[in-house]
Protein backbone atom coordinates (compact mmCIF):
# COMPACT_ATOMS: atom_id res chain seq x y z
CA UNK A 1 0.00 0.00 0.00
CA UNK A 2 2.88 2.67 -1.13
CA UNK A 3 5.01 1.54 1.95
CA UNK A 4 8.14 -0.13 1.78
CA UNK A 5 8.45 -4.06 2.76
CA UNK A 6 10.83 -4.04 5.63
CA UNK A 7 11.71 -7.59 7.18
CA UNK A 8 13.76 -8.30 10.15
CA UNK A 9 15.39 -11.88 9.75
CA UNK A 10 15.24 -12.85 14.40
CA UNK A 11 14.11 -16.32 14.66
CA UNK A 12 13.33 -14.78 18.60
CA UNK A 13 10.54 -11.99 16.80
CA UNK A 14 8.75 -14.76 14.73
CA UNK A 15 7.95 -17.11 17.97
CA UNK A 16 7.21 -13.72 19.47
CA UNK A 17 4.88 -12.77 16.30
CA UNK A 18 3.84 -16.45 15.82
CA UNK A 19 2.44 -17.02 19.11
CA UNK A 20 0.35 -13.16 19.17
CA UNK A 21 -0.95 -14.40 15.67
CA UNK A 22 -2.54 -18.07 17.31
CA UNK A 23 -3.98 -16.10 20.24
CA UNK A 24 -5.67 -13.83 17.46
CA UNK A 25 -6.35 -17.09 15.69
CA UNK A 26 -7.53 -19.09 18.32
CA UNK A 27 -10.58 -16.45 19.37
CA UNK A 28 -11.20 -15.47 15.71
CA UNK A 29 -12.50 -19.21 15.07
CA UNK A 30 -13.49 -20.79 18.64
CA UNK A 31 -15.81 -17.65 19.92
CA UNK A 32 -17.79 -17.20 16.79
CA UNK A 33 -18.39 -21.02 16.40
CA UNK A 34 -18.99 -21.33 20.56
CA UNK A 35 -21.15 -18.03 21.09
CA UNK A 36 -21.48 -15.82 18.28
CA UNK A 37 -23.24 -18.35 15.91
CA UNK A 38 -25.35 -20.53 17.89
CA UNK A 39 -26.42 -17.32 20.00
CA UNK A 40 -27.56 -15.89 16.55
CA UNK A 41 -29.34 -18.79 15.25
CA UNK A 42 -31.80 -18.34 18.26
CA UNK A 43 -31.81 -15.12 18.25
CA UNK A 44 -30.01 -13.95 21.10
CA UNK A 45 -27.77 -11.74 19.41
CA UNK A 46 -28.14 -9.31 16.28
CA UNK A 47 -25.82 -9.89 13.10
CA UNK A 48 -23.94 -6.50 13.94
CA UNK A 49 -22.57 -8.02 16.86
CA UNK A 50 -20.80 -10.92 14.38
CA UNK A 51 -20.01 -8.06 12.50
CA UNK A 52 -18.57 -5.90 14.77
CA UNK A 53 -16.68 -8.63 16.17
CA UNK A 54 -15.07 -9.94 12.63
CA UNK A 55 -14.61 -6.22 11.64
CA UNK A 56 -12.46 -5.72 15.38
CA UNK A 57 -10.78 -9.20 14.29
CA UNK A 58 -9.71 -7.97 10.65
CA UNK A 59 -8.73 -4.65 11.96
CA UNK A 60 -6.61 -6.17 14.37
CA UNK A 61 -4.54 -8.82 12.23
CA UNK A 62 -4.48 -5.82 9.50
CA UNK A 63 -2.51 -3.21 11.71
CA UNK A 64 -0.39 -6.11 13.06
CA UNK A 65 0.54 -7.66 9.72
CA UNK A 66 1.48 -3.89 8.24
CA UNK A 67 3.27 -2.94 11.12
CA UNK A 68 5.15 -6.07 11.06
CA UNK A 69 6.61 -5.77 7.81
CA UNK A 70 6.55 -1.78 7.08
CA UNK A 71 9.66 -0.27 6.83
CA UNK A 72 9.84 2.04 10.01
CA UNK A 73 11.92 4.47 8.57
CA UNK A 74 15.27 3.08 7.53
CA UNK A 75 18.02 5.18 6.81
CA UNK A 76 19.92 4.86 3.17
CA UNK A 77 23.13 3.93 3.23
CA UNK A 78 23.74 7.19 1.55
CA UNK A 79 21.12 9.69 2.35
CA UNK A 80 21.03 13.04 -0.07
CA UNK A 81 21.41 15.71 2.93
CA UNK A 82 19.64 19.13 2.06
CA UNK A 83 22.18 21.87 2.29
CA UNK A 84 19.68 23.89 4.45
CA UNK A 85 19.04 20.87 6.55
CA UNK A 86 22.73 20.12 7.52
CA UNK A 87 23.11 21.59 10.55
CA UNK A 88 19.80 19.25 12.02
CA UNK A 89 22.04 16.02 11.08
CA UNK A 90 24.73 14.08 12.94
CA UNK A 91 26.97 11.35 13.25
CA UNK A 92 26.01 7.89 14.18
CA UNK A 93 29.00 5.99 16.50
CA UNK A 94 27.85 2.87 15.77
CA UNK A 95 27.25 2.61 11.89
CA UNK A 96 29.25 6.16 10.86
CA UNK A 97 26.43 7.09 8.46
CA UNK A 98 24.58 10.85 8.90
CA UNK A 99 21.16 10.86 10.50
CA UNK A 100 18.84 13.15 11.28
CA UNK A 101 18.30 14.27 15.05
CA UNK A 102 15.80 12.27 17.03
CA UNK A 103 17.04 8.87 14.91
CA UNK A 104 18.45 5.84 16.62
CA UNK A 105 20.23 3.26 15.88
CA UNK A 106 18.73 -0.17 16.45
CA UNK A 107 21.30 -3.12 17.41
CA UNK A 108 19.02 -5.56 16.98
CA UNK A 109 17.91 -4.40 13.15
CA UNK A 110 21.73 -3.19 12.63
CA UNK A 111 20.78 0.41 11.39
CA UNK A 112 19.20 3.28 12.34
CA UNK A 113 15.63 4.49 12.15
CA UNK A 114 14.36 7.81 11.97
CA UNK A 115 12.42 8.92 15.11
CA UNK A 116 13.05 5.18 16.76
CA UNK A 117 10.49 5.06 19.84
CA UNK A 118 11.12 1.07 20.62
CA UNK A 119 11.81 -2.46 19.24
CA UNK A 120 9.13 -4.37 19.99
CA UNK A 121 9.81 -8.43 19.38
CA UNK A 122 5.71 -8.92 19.21
CA UNK A 123 5.81 -7.32 15.67
CA UNK A 124 9.48 -8.42 15.04
CA UNK A 125 10.29 -4.59 14.03
CA UNK A 126 11.58 -1.60 15.40
CA UNK A 127 8.54 1.12 16.02
CA UNK A 128 9.30 4.17 14.41
CA UNK A 129 8.40 7.60 12.23
CA UNK A 130 6.47 5.41 9.54
CA UNK A 131 5.04 2.75 11.49
CA UNK A 132 4.53 4.05 14.87
CA UNK A 133 1.05 4.94 13.78
CA UNK A 134 0.11 1.19 13.36
CA UNK A 135 2.01 0.02 16.43
CA UNK A 136 -0.98 2.84 17.71
CA UNK A 137 -3.55 0.75 15.98
CA UNK A 138 -2.27 -2.55 16.62
CA UNK A 139 -2.46 -1.70 20.58
CA UNK A 140 -6.44 -0.35 20.02
CA UNK A 141 -7.77 -3.11 17.99
CA UNK A 142 -6.42 -5.02 20.57
CA UNK A 143 -7.85 -3.78 23.47
CA UNK A 144 -11.29 -3.65 21.73
CA UNK A 145 -10.99 -7.15 20.74
CA UNK A 146 -9.71 -8.55 24.19
CA UNK A 147 -12.57 -6.33 25.50
CA UNK A 148 -15.07 -7.63 23.28
CA UNK A 149 -13.99 -11.36 23.56
CA UNK A 150 -13.94 -11.24 27.73
CA UNK A 151 -17.79 -9.34 27.51
CA UNK A 152 -19.14 -12.59 24.90
CA UNK A 153 -17.15 -15.01 27.39
CA UNK A 154 -19.00 -13.23 30.53
CA UNK A 155 -22.68 -12.75 28.76
CA UNK A 156 -22.57 -16.55 27.41
CA UNK A 157 -22.77 -17.92 30.88
CA UNK A 158 -24.51 -14.78 32.79
CA UNK A 159 -26.63 -13.67 30.42
CA UNK A 160 -27.12 -15.16 27.07
CA UNK A 161 -30.27 -17.50 27.47
CA UNK A 162 -29.91 -21.12 26.90
CA UNK A 163 -29.26 -22.66 23.84
CA UNK A 164 -31.83 -24.99 23.10
CA UNK A 165 -29.90 -27.28 20.80
CA UNK A 166 -26.69 -28.57 20.77
CA UNK A 167 -23.55 -27.39 18.72
CA UNK A 168 -23.74 -29.55 15.78
CA UNK A 169 -19.62 -29.67 16.23
CA UNK A 170 -18.67 -32.51 18.67
CA UNK A 171 -15.40 -31.89 20.53
CA UNK A 172 -16.48 -27.82 20.67
CA UNK A 173 -19.55 -28.88 22.46
CA UNK A 174 -18.09 -31.41 24.55
CA UNK A 175 -15.22 -29.00 25.14
CA UNK A 176 -17.06 -25.42 25.78
CA UNK A 177 -16.11 -24.78 29.68
CA UNK A 178 -12.28 -25.30 28.61
CA UNK A 179 -12.17 -23.38 25.28
CA UNK A 180 -13.75 -20.70 26.85
CA UNK A 181 -11.66 -20.81 29.86
CA UNK A 182 -8.67 -20.57 27.68
CA UNK A 183 -10.01 -17.44 25.78
CA UNK A 184 -10.76 -15.34 29.15
CA UNK A 185 -7.17 -16.42 30.11
CA UNK A 186 -5.67 -14.99 27.09
CA UNK A 187 -7.90 -11.56 27.13
CA UNK A 188 -7.44 -10.79 30.31
CA UNK A 189 -3.46 -11.21 29.92
CA UNK A 190 -3.52 -9.92 26.50
CA UNK A 191 -5.91 -6.94 27.82
CA UNK A 192 -3.74 -5.57 31.24
CA UNK A 193 -0.66 -5.76 28.77
CA UNK A 194 -1.84 -4.03 25.90
CA UNK A 195 -3.60 -1.35 27.97
CA UNK A 196 -0.68 -0.21 29.98
CA UNK A 197 1.70 -0.26 26.56
CA UNK A 198 -1.18 1.82 25.16
CA UNK A 199 -1.16 4.14 27.64
CA UNK A 200 2.79 4.60 27.90
CA UNK A 201 2.43 5.36 23.94
CA UNK A 202 -0.41 7.77 24.34
CA UNK A 203 1.55 10.06 26.55
CA UNK A 204 4.79 9.64 24.75
CA UNK A 205 3.21 11.41 21.79
CA UNK A 206 1.09 13.73 24.14
CA UNK A 207 4.90 15.07 24.98
CA UNK A 208 5.86 14.41 21.93
CA UNK A 209 9.08 12.25 23.28
CA UNK A 210 9.67 8.64 22.51
CA UNK A 211 10.42 5.74 24.57
CA UNK A 212 14.26 6.10 23.95
CA UNK A 213 14.22 10.06 24.41
CA UNK A 214 12.44 8.87 27.73
CA UNK A 215 15.36 6.64 28.95
CA UNK A 216 18.06 8.92 27.92
CA UNK A 217 16.26 12.07 29.81
CA UNK A 218 16.03 13.72 27.06
CA UNK A 219 12.10 15.00 27.63
CA UNK A 220 13.94 17.33 29.94
CA UNK A 221 15.04 20.00 27.63
CA UNK A 222 12.86 22.86 28.26
CA UNK A 223 14.39 24.58 24.92
CA UNK A 224 11.82 22.77 22.57
CA UNK A 225 8.54 24.10 22.04
CA UNK A 226 5.80 22.13 23.20
CA UNK A 227 3.43 21.47 20.16
CA UNK A 228 -0.40 20.78 20.55
CA UNK A 229 -1.35 17.17 20.84
CA UNK A 230 -3.82 17.25 17.59
CA UNK A 231 -0.32 18.10 15.96
CA UNK A 232 1.72 15.64 16.95
CA UNK A 233 -0.93 12.89 16.85
CA UNK A 234 -0.99 14.38 13.00
CA UNK A 235 2.16 14.21 12.45
CA UNK A 236 2.17 10.49 13.76
CA UNK A 237 -0.69 9.06 11.36
CA UNK A 238 0.28 11.60 8.82
CA UNK A 239 -3.01 13.22 8.25
CA UNK A 240 -4.97 16.12 9.99
CA UNK A 241 -8.23 13.65 9.15
CA UNK A 242 -9.29 12.22 12.30
CA UNK A 243 -11.33 9.80 10.64
CA UNK A 244 -8.23 8.23 9.27
CA UNK A 245 -6.24 7.63 11.97
CA UNK A 246 -8.25 4.24 13.05
CA UNK A 247 -7.86 3.13 9.46
CA UNK A 248 -5.15 0.50 9.35
CA UNK A 249 -5.83 0.21 5.16
CA UNK A 250 -4.16 3.10 3.97
CA UNK A 251 -0.91 4.70 2.67
CA UNK A 252 0.27 7.33 5.27
CA UNK A 253 1.28 10.90 3.93
CA UNK A 254 4.45 12.20 6.21
CA UNK A 255 3.65 15.70 7.05
CA UNK A 256 6.73 18.22 7.10
CA UNK A 257 8.03 19.28 10.16
CA UNK A 258 9.63 22.52 11.21
CA UNK A 259 12.93 21.74 12.38
CA UNK A 260 12.80 23.82 15.57
CA UNK A 261 10.98 21.23 16.83
CA UNK A 262 13.63 18.85 16.75
CA UNK A 263 15.20 16.85 19.49
CA UNK A 264 18.52 15.58 20.29
CA UNK A 265 18.82 11.56 20.73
Amino acid sequence: MGQRIHFVVDPQGWCCMGLIILVWLYNTVFIPKVILFPHYEEGNISVVAVLCYYFCSLFCIGSLLRASVADPGKLPENPKIPIKEREYWELCNKCNMMRPKRSHHCSRCGHCVRRMDHHCPWINNCVGEDNHWLFLQLCFYTQILSSYTLILDFCHYYYFLPLKKENWDVFIFRHELALLRISAFMGLIILGGISRLFYTQLMGIFTDTTGIEKMSNCCEDVSRPRKPWQQTFSEVFGTHWKILWFIPFRQRQPLRVPYHFANHV
